[in-house]
């Protein structure tokens, strides 16, 4: 059965101390297609390993990497390709199922399916970046299609019944419901991400865009091309970068090799680089057809760069519309709108507001606390706090506002009693909880055997959701001072 017991060790609490981890995920951070999934699975697997566990990533195997690796104290299994990293993943885990304590599937689209061969002890967290339903006719033909849809929704959604979700934004919550019929607890774990270094923008005196993604398909950045020739005739200085690599970047060079430098294919660039066209920029643009999140956006923002997207699940939540950025309906017309919002930003003052909003609102995302999330919800799980489950109509996650009793234990012990997707803070004699997929009713209890005052419940924001906490005085972009937990 799992260790679970919470010890000691250099000062640090481990609630995980030797618990078996498999995180199951198609690709690693060094496989040549890796992206922001990647960054997320890895970031995460460090952080169980933090807290104790011990972690194997079982991933496919790319050419030129070894079968064995490492990345820190993370064990790397390799196994198969693109297709055959499922199956043999399987094979992996019923050869392994009796010593693994918890197994997070990561679903790309199509998901390990773990649940077949995995031991009855084995604790299950499905992890979903973003619903591909209508991604899949991108890719493959009708029939292949229609049978990954059928794989992602209905075959998921049994498979997975007793297993948690963990996601990475609201709209991806939404989506799981309307879309796949989800009706299991899913919890938000948001991206973080790594602060770039602190140098001055150096933005262009001519317009300058940047696209920074992987070069796949559904982010259409092929659509870029024919509106930022047209654009140049307003803007004679306008360029484009595109910054990342993936399978259509030589078709992106070819294609815009007689442009006399109007677009730039980069493909990888090393960090440093990618700062410094970062910081010349105007606006970074992506057609995206959706994302999880979109990770690029909070790195633009980083670096004081807004973000001109189509509203669609994952960038409406990580682009705040008119403060970070701008979204536009998936029909208008992207020449248009890209001449207005580079009009808005040309005054330089104007400029300089959107990106200190822009600044302020990625500095509320860091790695450090997506782990700690993400180990929340395992080390809650592991301890038999089951999440209370989420029912048609309730609100997905609720915040409790209250003034505190004497002593703020008390607090503590309550808020281990409803257990998964927890958190808490406190402020002088006040404190706030956030619970997702947990009833009113009981929240309320809860904290009145804890001796809380003046409780008042209302239903979280996307934002609370994506921070983890409560936001009080709903000043989304403005930074304040984390509260103590």
């Amino acid at each position: 059965m799992p260790r679970t017991t919470t010890e000691h060790r250099d000062n640090r609490i481990l609630p995980l101390r030797e618990v078996r981890v498999a995180m199951l995920n198609w690709r690693d951070r060094e496989h040549s297609q890796g992206g922001g999934a990647e960054e997320y699975a890895m970031r995460v697997a460090h952080a169980l390993v933090e807290a104790g566990a011990r972690v194997t990533f079982v991933t496919a195997r790319d050419r030129g990497q070894s079968r064995r690796g490492r990345d820190g104290e993370v064990r790397i299994v390799r196994l198969g390709g693109r297709l055959t990293v499922y199956p043999l993943t399987l094979a992996w885990l019923a050869r392994h199922r009796n010593s693994i304590d918890v197994v997070i599937d990561c679903h790309n689209g199509i998901p390990f399916f773990s649940p077949l061969v995995t031991s009855a002890h084995t604790k299950t967290v499905l992890l979903i970046h973003h619903v591909h339903a209508e991604q899949f006719a991108v890719h493959y033909s009708p029939l292949l299609a229609r049978f990954g849809a059928w794989l992602e929704g209905p075959v998921a959604r049994w498979l997975y019944r007793k297993a948690i979700t963990v996601t990475v934004s609201p709209s991806t919550v939404r989506a799981m419901r309307s879309r796949l019929g989800w009706r299991g607890p899913i919890f938000v774990v948001a991206n973080g991400m790594t602060s770039p270094p602190q140098v001055p923008a150096t933005r262009t005196e001519e317009p300058t865009l940047v696209c920074l993604g992987r070069l796949v398909t559904h982010k259409r950045v092929e659509q870029l091309i024919d509106p930022v020739l047209r654009l140049r005739q307003r803007w004679p200085g306008l360029r484009l970068h595109l910054i990342g690599s993936g399978p259509l970047e030589h078709s992106l060079r070819a294609a815009t090799a007689d442009l006399d430098g109007a677009i730039m294919v980069h493909g990888y660039v090393d960090d440093a680089t990618k700062s410094r066209l970062l910081n010349q920029a105007w606006l970074h643009v992506t057609l995206s057809d959706g994302e999880g999140w979109g990770l690029a956006v909070l790195e633009a923002a980083a670096h004081g760069v807004p973000t001109v997207c189509r509203d669609v699940d994952g960038l409406c939540d990580s682009v705040r519309h008119g403060e970070t950025g701008w979204r536009m309906q998936p029909d208008d017309d992207v020449v248009a709108t890209l001449d207005q919002y580079l009009g808005k930003i040309a005054d330089p003052p104007s400029a300089n507001d959107v990106a200190e909003a822009c600044r302020n609102w990625a500095s509320r995302f860091d790695w450090t606390s997506t782990g700690e999330r993400f180990v929340g919800v395992v080390a809650n799980l592991l301890h038999g706090e089951a999440a209370a489950g989420w029912h048609r109509g309730q609100h997905e996650a609720i915040v409790a506002e209250f003034r505190l009793p004497c002593d703020h234990q008390w607090l503590k012990w309550a808020v281990a009693r409803i257990g998964v997707g927890t958190r808490f803070g406190t402020d002088g004699d006040h404190g706030w909880v956030i619970a997702e997929q947990y009833p009113a009713g009981d929240l309320v209890t809860a904290l009145h055997e804890a001796g809380a005052t003046e409780v008042a419940v209302r239903a979280a924001d996307d934002v609370e959701r994506l921070l983890g906490e409560a936001v009080p005085q709903r000043e989304h972009i403005r930074p304040r001072p984390r509260l103590s937990r």
